[in-house]
């Protein structure tokens, strides 16, 4: 139990007492955060042994899937668990997305270790996984951007990225470890969280969302637009593209002529937070690039294990969480402006190290890494609270939504496409940082990541010349 006093939420919910809310929230969001890093470790995890798994399947052309599918997935249910904390309980979010977590958890260990591995219950269990997982996340954001006063909220959104990273750690540690061993032990690690539900319901609001009916017609009209066009970017299919776009002019159309649909027009009208989530989805574009790479990097340049490799970026990971941890406390000294424009500027030194000393040994490019990786742990904070504070409280819910949406969708399309470029070696051959041959790819892999990190660069500058007025406030914001 975390601390000594019990609420009595049966009766009475604490969220409804100014004076209880902010003590109750707080134990929701550490048992939150630790059913998050429990649940999540497996999508790093598999992220690194990816291409083990597709040997061991007999299915190498096809091992992309095993993170590719998932992470569709991921940003389809990270858009609806958080757009449905305005509308419906979090208790009832929480137990179906535990459940499914529970039972995707004992499927995939079972279907692969009682019987012949096999490519599509790999995938199927970590798409079970994946609906599940994101349940903690999701009801953490809309739990600290309703019911936290301000202050609380940039150090609670810091800690939140602090157990991602924390959760890639013991990710691939783990599945460094049992990469040896048996990968699909992996499956197993999250079933642990179905013991930390009956604790969890006790402190979560029981009257969270406003009771409306929900819009079955625009969130599945929205989720297969979405995966239509993840489809088309990860994998070329001119029909998805073609599905896409119809779904999206359906959407459109839908949601200017429905009476109560989830969102309205005038959500992407505003400036401010479109402005906010496109930057979202070009920093986070490269996230789940680093496993992979450094896999291959390990293994070709160097003769390294999985194992070993593992090794190196488990120090990376602990640097994002040790920088996501004090994020709160960096913002709260020089400002969400600087300190978001801090953490893309490590991001993109990490990127150009990488290339630069691509040759000079793998401990000089897991020093990169760290860079990288301090700039992860560090970013999330001010972007995402620049980005909710641009929205009513009252559509919190769907910006946390939309922000999961944008971070899980960019980073799987990202990594899908950085992944083919890497099979292929298609820019092999030579490098402006003087790599040649099959290091010269790698190298040119790492500066287009920079180049992407520079992008990022460029529309925060644009952002902040286009929204000169919301920014004078975020700066007031900053230094209460």
């Amino acid at each position: 139990m975390i601390g000594t006093k019990r609420f009595d939420c049966s009766s009475v919910d604490p969220y409804d007492d100014p004076e209880k809310r902010d003590k109750v929230a707080v134990r929701a969001l550490i048992l939150l955060l630790i059913t998050f890093v429990i649940s999540t470790l497996c999508l790093q995890g598999f992220n690194l042994v990816y291409k083990q798994v597709g040997i061991d399947v007999k299915a190498v052309d096809q091992a992309p899937l095993i993170t590719g599918l998932p992470g569709i997935i991921l940003g389809i249910v990270c858009f609806i668990y958080g757009s449905l904390g305005d509308f419906v309980s979090l208790k009832k979010l929480v137990t179906i997305g535990l459940t499914s977590l529970f039972i995707g958890s004992v499927f995939g260990f079972v279907a692969n270790s009682c019987f012949e591995p096999n490519l599509w219950t790999v995938i199927a269990a970590r798409i079970m996984q994946t609906t599940g997982e994101q349940v903690a996340g999701s009801s953490f954001l809309v739990i600290a951007t309703k019911y936290l006063r301000n202050d609380l909220k940039v150090i609670f959104f810091g800690l939140f990225t602090a157990s991602y990273q924390l959760s890639a750690c013991i990710g691939v540690f783990s599945a460094g470890l049992l990469s040896s061993i048996a990968w699909q032990y992996l499956f197993l690690i999250p079933a642990l969280t179905i013991l930390i539900l009956p604790a969890l319901l006790h402190y979560l609001p029981t009257k969270n969302g406003n009771g409306k009916k929900i819009d079955v017609v625009g969130f599945t009209v929205f989720g297969f637009a979405v995966a239509s066009l993840t489809l088309f970017i990860s994998y070329r299919n001119l029909l998805m593209l073609i599905s896409a776009i119809i779904l999206f002019i359906i959407f459109g159309i839908y949601i200017s002529k429905a009476k109560e649909p989830f969102v309205t027009p005038a959500f992407f009208k505003n400036i401010r937070w479109l402005s906010g989530i496109i930057l979202m989805g070009i920093i986070y574009f490269t996230n789940y690039c680093i496993s992979p790479l450094f896999n291959r990097v390990g293994k070709t340049l160097y003769n390294m294990t999985t194992s070993q490799v593992a090794s190196y970026l488990v120090w990376a990971f602990i640097v994002a969480a040790i920088f996501g941890s004090c994020s709160g406390l960096i913002i709260s000294r020089i400002g969400r402006k600087t300190g978001l424009l801090l953490a893309i500027l490590f991001i993109l030194c990490g990127w150009i190290g990488i290339a630069v000393l691509i040759n000079s040994g793998f401990l000089a490019i897991a020093l990169c890494a760290c860079v990288y990786y301090a700039g992860c742990g560090m970013v999330y904070s001010p972007l995402a609270s620049t980005i909710l504070s641009s929205l009513p409280v009252e559509e919190s819910g769907r910006g946390c939504g939309m922000n999961d949406l944008a971070i899980s969708v960019s980073a799987s399309v990202g990594v899908v496409i950085f992944d083919g470029i890497l099979d292929k070696n298609m820019l092999s051959g030579n490098s402006i940082t003087g790599a040649s041959g099959i290091s010269s790819g790698f190298a040119n892999i790492s500066l287009m990541c920079a180049a992407v990190a520079l992008l990022g660069i460029i529309v925060f500058t644009f952002r902040n010349f286009i929204t000169k007025e919301s920014n004078a406030i975020e700066v007031n914001e900053d230094q209460e």
